[in-house]
């Protein structure tokens, strides 16, 4: 047996100072699979000081998609 990688769907990173596990993977399969690999990531997504507006001009959602998406990072 060698060294722990992946266990359950987490990826295990042994080091000296100590074990680190992420979904970094697990991510990744999610952007893939709703077509969003190549949007722009950001620290913050939104200026928590500017109030959410309705775009008068904004397409609708699909309601299964947007429920896929939020199932998938539950």
């Amino acid at each position: 047996m060698g060294e722990l990688t992946f266990f359950l769907g987490l990826q295990v990173k042994q080091k000296p100072d100590g074990i680190f596990i992420s979904q970094d993977k697990y991510v990744a399969e999610i952007l893939r699979n709703f077509g969003l690999t190549d949007g722009k990531s950001a620290s913050a997504p939104i200026d928590t000081k500017k109030p959410l507006l309705k775009d008068p001009d904004g397409e609708d959602v699909d309601v299964h998609t947007y429920r896929s998406m939020i199932g998938s990072l539950m």
